[in-house]
């Protein structure tokens, strides 16, 4: 899901994007959102999803990150974003769209290579390194896709 279409499905909670400071890319705060203006597009999009995932699944000021529980939730608010942007059915998609290779998957996907990386980090931290889905076998480390149904004794 691109930048506009989240702003869209999400135009109840509000979004503003402004020069941050101190190298942040977004913030969560009090129901709002905030977006550095000076990201592209898609990595307008990646931040996006995650401030989404602190407004849905995380409470409080998680600023410090040396403290554990706030690791933690910072985890909770990413996998959301992965799963939201990234769910493993549009590995396949991708698949069947002809992508061959990680730049191709990431650009395919609306989605910057760190997010797609995190993300595939992420899966294999959940699932390990395969999921079987339908008639195919996703390998996430290194990515491929390929079909659990053999002709003639191969795989296709």
């Amino acid at each position: 899901m691109h930048y506009e279409n989240l702003l869209t499905a999400y135009s109840h909670i509000s979004v503003k994007e402004m020069n941050l400071m101190f190298g942040f890319k977004g913030l969560y705060m009090n129901g709002k959102i905030r977006i550095d203006s000076k990201l592209t597009t898609i990595e307008k999009g990646c931040v996006l999803a995650e401030e989404l995932g602190h407004h849905y699944m995380t409470v409080g000021n998680i600023l410090d990150q040396s403290k554990v529980e706030n690791r933690k939730q910072e985890k909770v608010a990413r996998s959301w974003a992965y799963k939201e942007l990234i769910p493993l059915s549009c590995f396949i998609d991708a698949h069947r769209f002809g992508c061959t290779n990680r730049y191709e998957v990431a650009d395919y996907l609306g989605v910057t290579e760190a997010f797609l990386q995190e993300t595939l980090d992420r899966y294999i931290e959940k699932h390990g390194n395969f999921i079987e889905h339908e008639d195919l076998v996703l390998h996430l480390n290194p990515l491929n896709i390929f079909s659990k149904k053999k002709e003639g004794g191969k795989s296709k």
